[in-house]
């Protein structure tokens, strides 16, 4: 079975690890000290036993390993239920003698109800230590329970990643549902977390308040139980809503969020500090390890009132003072009983709480830095790639807002700006597009500049290129019978096809005049050939379409020359325009009046056809020499047969060798010849105009004679 390809860039869910980590390093946290504090209170230090009080301040420790006799006297003369050489017990032998009969005398006032007393004390330091097994037991059933509500809460998250990982369909309810708690997770996740440990609070607290039977030692174990507790859970907490608020800002949000929605702050807080992120980072990183040791620290200290004693001896003061035990010599314990200690076994505790402090500050360090530098680099690194891609024009990078402080805060600015920038410049580029509607781009670019807003009155530039005229023939007389909206939406459908043409040919319109068309080609004169052609082609779909519509169709006359042409912005300050100035233009509108009188569809000028890199691609025929008016120069044409239909065009190939050579009879002034041959040239192509027009040349000069000066020129005094 293939198992799915996975999707590469999606990440894995992570849910049960933060809980299962945190919990780890909470107990690393508070079990050595616990184990130390069951050490350090433990029953096994003072075997049935607890200190008694003498109304005088005494205070002496009663041994309840044999009970009493029932005879005060007897027991108190075997010396068994007063044990004067404890160590905690510090008096002078000599000083014994002097207080006997007061501990006689208390002792029978006391030991009636000493005893029950003690005997109720070794049943609660046997009960301490199943307190705290009860609050654990506690804890860890909240925090089982806390770990199936976690499960509840991600589960739903950890299928989402694990289709769009694998490109599986996703329900919208899942969808919906990751949509809507994501972001809310760190939050989220750190209450479940935190109610069992707040309740294992509550319940210690209870327990010291409320509990019967509960003696001095098991309280002040449950005192510093509850200090340590609250510290680690602290520090639990913010590392679990930490971790997971980093992989939802850095992993998780662009998987879920879609890019238009990211491009601002979907954090619904209030906007937060880098300046409060690093706070928390130094203080996780600095002061943790630093509460830690000051925390074993107070644990590790013995005042020395609870040692008990009337008076220390100078070898005690050698072992508490030191060097410094002159200060002290001859002081009584009321002097000093405010000063505390650290003996051996809170030594080991101190270094133990040190070593756990480092090590712990190791844990957060390697995190926190870890999660505050992607948290900030990361997102200000990708902030600056897609600057540099802005830079380089590409207007539709947007960055990922992931946080919500003032790196979020500039990414969203950025966005806005790119957005506008990309608005500004959509908006620039329709008004050149409009622009080059009315002033054609090439022309711009012909001139030197960059845009339109670059052109100044008296640009200019001399360039030869390729002039084509086209014009609708008898428009005029078409426009009489409609409206001049349906004119205009003529005129518009006309040009709709014919323009295209021209541009796909490399070619612009410098003008319409009217039903006209005036193009020019920069590039060769096989573009303007070519789209004259095309033209004629476009035109028969036109007639076609409009024939749908009961229009009559309409027919077309294309004269191209090549020369040079002076391009440049013509008229005042208030308004320009751009123009062509040059006889080739004059020349190309008179060439295109010809088709009129010749009957061709596309008529071009010699110096056209000697451009042609390959003028035998082209059907093409010589139809005349000719002045036209405001030319002194007389003008070789020809007559590009491929721009008629294919009946016409085929007659027209078949009959161009006869029309040659009837035409250099004419040339020739052997007229009779060439009447004979133009006739059979219109017999067989009764569409051939030009063939007409020469037999009607040919009959009048046989009848009237050829003129004296006539050199085969003829001249047209028509437009």
């Amino acid at each position: 079975m293939n198992k799915k390809k996975r999707i590469k860039g999606i990440p894995k869910y992570h849910g049960f690890r933060i809980y299962f980590f945190s919990t780890l390093l909470y107990f690393f946290l508070v079990m050595p000290i616990v184990g130390v504090l069951s050490l350090k209170y433990s029953p096994e230090w003072f075997p049935n036993s607890d200190f008694i009080k003498t109304g005088s301040g005494v205070s002496i420790r009663v041994d309840t390993t044999n009970k009493p006799s029932g005879n005060i006297q007897n027991d108190l003369s075997d010396k068994k239920s007063i044990d004067t050489t404890d160590s905690n017990l510090y008096f002078e032998n000599s000083e014994y003698n002097n207080i006997e009969n007061s501990i006689d005398s208390i002792f029978n006032k006391q030991v009636s109800r000493s005893v029950p007393e003690i005997n109720n004390i070794n049943r609660n330091e046997t009960t301490g230590d199943n307190r705290f097994m009860a609050t654990l037991s506690v804890l860890l059933k909240l925090l089982l329970l806390s770990f199936l509500a976690g499960l509840a809460y991600n589960l739903p998250f950890k299928i989402f990643f694990k289709k769009k990982r694998y490109g599986k369909p996703i329900q919208d309810k899942l969808f919906q549902y990751c949509k809507k708690f994501l972001i809310k997770s760190p939050t989220i996740n750190s209450l479940i977390l935190l109610i069992p440990y707040a309740i294992s609070l509550v319940y210690t607290v209870y327990t010291l308040l409320f509990a019967k039977n509960i003696d001095k030692i098991t309280s002040r174990f449950f005192i510093q139980y509850f200090f340590i507790s609250l510290i680690a859970t602290i520090l639990t907490i913010i590392f679990v809503y930490y971790w997971q608020k980093h992989r939802v800002q850095i992993k998780y949000i662009e998987h879920v969020f879609s890019g238009e929605e990211l491009r601002k702050r979907i954090f619904n807080l209030r906007i937060g500090r880098i300046r409060n992120r690093l706070w928390v980072s130094s203080g996780m990183t600095t002061l943790l390890p630093l509460i830690i040791v000051i925390f074993y620290l107070f644990l590790s200290i013995t005042s020395l009132r609870d040692i008990e004693v009337l008076e220390f001896t100078d070898a005690q003061l050698k072992i508490l003072f030191g060097n410094y035990m002159n200060f002290f010599s001859g002081s009584s314990f009321e002097e000093i009983k405010g000063l505390f200690y650290i003996n051996a076994f809170d030594s080991a505790l101190l270094f133990g709480g040190i070593f756990t402090g480092i090590f712990t500050s190791f844990i957060y360090i390697f995190l926190f830095i870890r999660w505050t530098t992607e948290g900030i680099v990361g997102p200000v690194r990708e902030l600056l790639a897609n600057m540099q891609l802005t830079g380089q024009g590409e207007l539709d990078q947007f960055s990922i807002v992931r946080t919500n402080d003032e790196i979020g805060e500039l990414t969203e600015g950025f966005n806005e700006m790119s957005q506008k920038l990309q608005d500004y410049f959509e908006n620039i580029s329709r008004i050149n597009k409009a622009n080059s509607r009315f002033v054609p781009r090439q022309f711009i670019e012909f001139l030197g500049k960059n845009s339109i807003a670059d052109v100044q009155l008296g640009d200019q530039v001399q360039k030869e290129m390729t002039i084509l005229f086209s014009d609708i023939r008898d428009f005029t007389t078409i426009s009489e019978v409609m409206t001049p909206k349906e004119n205009f939406d003529f005129l518009n459908n006309y040009l709709g096809y014919m323009e295209p043409v021209i541009r796909h040919n490399h070619g612009f319109i410098d003008k319409f005049m009217g039903d006209s068309i005036m193009a020019i080609f920069s590039e060769s004169p096989e573009d303007a050939i070519n789209a004259a052609i095309e033209m004629r082609i476009k035109l028969q779909e036109f007639n076609q379409v409009m024939g749908q519509f009961g229009k009559p169709p309409i027919d077309s006359g294309i004269g191209i020359h090549t020369g040079m042409l002076m391009l440049g912005i013509v008229g005042g300050e208030g308004r320009m325009d751009g123009t062509v100035i040059s006889d080739a233009v004059n020349l190309a509108s008179r060439i295109e009046g010809l088709t009129k009188m010749y009957g061709g569809s596309i008529i071009i000028s010699e110096d056209t056809l000697i451009k042609l890199n390959d003028p035998s691609q082209y059907n093409f025929r010589f139809i005349d020499i000719v002045k036209v008016k405001g030319k002194r120069e007389a003008v070789y044409v020809f007559e590009i047969i491929d721009g008629e239909t294919s009946s016409v065009k085929a007659l027209k190939i078949e009959t161009k060798e006869k029309f040659g050579k009837a035409l250099q009879h004419y040339k020739n002034k052997n007229l009779e010849e060439a009447l004979k041959l133009f006739k059979e040239v219109c017999q067989k192509n009764k569409f051939d105009k030009a063939s007409g027009l020469y037999i009607a040349r040919c009959q009048r000069f046989i009848k009237d004679g050829i003129p004296k000066d006539w050199d085969g020129i003829e001249v047209i005094t028509e437009k």
